[in-house]
């Protein structure tokens, strides 16, 4: 695990230089990156010596610290807003973080400690425990989703389920949340022909910030509607931005950037979308990490990034699946899932496959406190494997 960690840190570090363009503003990038990639693994060497059953006993502290930061956002001069969002918690004036990572681990230990003690089986005999799951879910979930922050929120959803099921939870359940989940996309998909109808009969832009939230107030949904473009980009571009200069303008530009990288790409700062800034620059080095990489590296380099996150998957579950027991089960389970769920849906985003959503590619995309986040999941998960024939303490 820390020689695939290393490998995809050393395309981030590679190509966040990159994604730079040169920029003074931005030619500190890696050297943060190279930082908390420092610390990290600092943090992930300590946390793989602690026995995972301390996580299990404390998983009630971490979960509730976790709580405590998220409402922390909504102090006055404490939460930070950026670009619309409640997401950053300012600590002074080179200090700040995202305290959804805290929360996201907190909630996967609090998750697992619950499955780990109960007795999971028919839907019956597993009511109590679904009913501190959920409650455990949903608070955390509905505080991120507050922010707004759609795309940390959507993690925490299929991580659950991947739980329930590893705890052999009837099969009763999944069908009704399939249901469910139907539901609410039928729902979402009416509530966005009622936003494009809005937005016609009263002659709104679809691309005016002035105007955005203006249909919120009848809406079916509780999304922004800066939310509701993103995911109008996605299923019908033609309707909101029919010229590709508005909204839909990075997942465009994204599309264009991997295609031209060809099969062996243009090399090491070659590429032009994102140096030209087609690509734009605040975007380029973190959620679009990728897309620099595919240009720059083509088809085989794109390749060999999926590669080593592939590797870094499989290493997870085959911890999670000689783990000495159900807590060490569910939490490389868990931790899998989430990793998985950045994957998918970053690259997905980046070659138009799901509306864009600004959620980074593990131990790829810039920023310190994703990074530090995945570093505390992957030392769990060696934990897991180092402790495995050991007692618990």
């Amino acid at each position: 695990m820390p020689i695939v960690i290393s490998l995809l840190l050393a395309f981030s570090l590679a190509f966040i230089v990159s994604a730079s363009g040169g920029l003074a503003v931005d030619a500190y990038y890696w050297q943060k990156q190279l930082v908390w990639a420092t610390l990290g693994f600092a943090i992930y060497f300590m946390i793989s010596r602690v026995h995972y059953r301390v996580f299990l006993e404390r998983a009630h502290w971490v979960y509730y610290i976790g709580i405590a930061l998220l409402l922390l956002l909504w102090v006055p001069h404490v939460g930070e807003i950026r670009e619309g969002s409640r997401r950053w918690l300012n600590l002074g004036p080179i200090l700040s973080f995202q305290p959804v990572e805290v929360a996201k681990i907190g909630t996967l230990l609090m998750v697992c400690s619950i499955l780990a003690r109960s007795q999971v089986g028919t839907f019956r005999n597993s009511l109590i425990a679904l009913l501190k799951v959920a409650l455990a879910v949903m608070i955390p979930f509905v505080l991120i989703f507050a922010q707004p922050d759609l795309g940390s929120a959507m993690v925490l959803p299929p991580m659950t389920l991947a739980l329930l099921y590893a705890s052999n939870l009837t099969t009763r359940f999944f069908r009704v949340a399939a249901l469910v989940a139907l539901a609410l996309v039928a729902l979402l998909t009416v509530d966005l022909i009622r936003y494009v109808n809005f937005v016609r009969e009263n002659n709104f832009s679809f691309t005016d910030p002035d105007q955005h939230g203006l249909y919120e107030k009848q809406a079916l949904l509780p999304l922004k509607d800066y939310q509701r473009n993103r995911i109008l980009v996605f299923a019908a571009p033609e309707v909101v931005d029919p010229h590709g200069i508005g909204a839909s303008w990075n997942q465009r530009q994204s599309l264009i950037t991997v295609g031209s990288g060809g099969f062996f790409g243009k090399g090491w700062k070659e590429g032009t979308q994102a140096r030209l800034g087609y690509l734009p620059s605040t975007v380029a080095h973190n959620d679009f990490i990728f897309s620099v990489i595919a240009e720059e590296t083509g088809f085989v380099g794109a390749v060999i990034v999926l590669g080593l996150l592939a590797a870094l998957i499989v290493v997870t579950l085959y911890v999670a699946s000689r783990a000495a027991d159900r807590f060490g089960r569910l939490l490389g389970v868990g931790v899998c899932v989430i990793l998985m769920t950045h994957i998918f849906v970053n690259i997905a985003m980046t070659i138009g496959l799901m509306p864009i959503k600004g959620i980074p590619l593990p131990f790829v995309s810039y920023g310190g406190s994703f990074l530090l986040g995945a570093f505390v999941l992957t030392g769990m998960v060696a934990s897991v494997d180092r402790f495995r024939l050991s007692r618990a303490p």
